[in-house]
């Protein structure tokens, strides 16, 4: 059986801080970045607390109410337009520059290729598809239908159930080190995409099998 790659959507393939420069213009240049990492962190928490306490909401429920938590916490009242604007470009995110060369490369290569989102079906066929990603992947595949949120074990089993593919055979590709500690834990390979060079790993004792600066790397590990 062939090797499966299952990739993780935002923050390894599509850049989450691809607002930038249009939240500097409603919060001014020195709170963007910030603010931009309050609501990634925001984000994140939320659909780990959902997750935990059973209390399911999609995605783009937990980015709308990061939001809505970012924006008090600078003090900064956006307009019903200005909200919609910033959700509407969080569906349009830019993708990472190293993404569509190693992507094409691995589809050269004939590697099983499917994006492995929290995102809903629909939300990240959307988001790959304006970054001119989708056509390199073999399907997407959501947590939706489990109505729960990665790093739950049983969310990597569906991703498994839905590629008909086998744990020793898979690796999930990853910038984020919950997800990379998930799906090891859960039995699945995995690397971790250090997009920061000061990004620190959990010291939880659970590696990931390779540590990449960058996608680019990924197609000659794979031989």
């Amino acid at each position: 059986m062939q090797h499966t790659l299952a990739f993780d959507v935002y923050g390894t393939l599509i850049n989450t801080h691809g607002l930038t420069r249009q939240i500097a213009s409603l919060v001014g240049d020195e709170q963007a970045a910030a603010f931009s990492q309050t609501w990634r962190d925001k984000q994140l928490e939320y659909s780990f607390r959902r997750g935990l306490m059973q209390l399911y909401a999609p995605f783009s429920v937990c980015t709308a109410e990061a939001l809505d938590y970012t924006c008090q916490r600078f003090a900064c009242q956006l307009s019903t337009a200005q909200r919609e604007a910033l959700l509407y470009g969080y569906r349009q995110l830019p993708a990472f520059d190293d993404a569509h060369t190693a992507l094409s490369a691995l589809k050269a290569k004939q590697v099983r290729c499917f994006a492995f989102s929290n995102g809903s079906r629909d939300a990240v066929v959307e988001l790959l598809t304006h970054a001119q990603l989708i056509d390199l992947f073999d399907d997407v595949v959501s947590v939706e239908p489990l109505c729960s949120f990665k790093p739950n074990p049983a969310v990597y089993s569906h991703f498994l159930r839905a590629t008909h593919s086998q744990h020793h055979r898979t690796s999930l590709i990853s910038s984020n080190p919950f997800d990379v500690i998930g799906a090891k834990a859960a039995g699945m390979g995995a690397i971790w995409i250090k997009r920061d060079p000061q990004a620190v790993f959990d010291p939880w004792g659970i590696l990931p099998d390779h540590e990449l600066g960058s996608l680019h790397e990924l197609p000659g590990l794979l031989g």
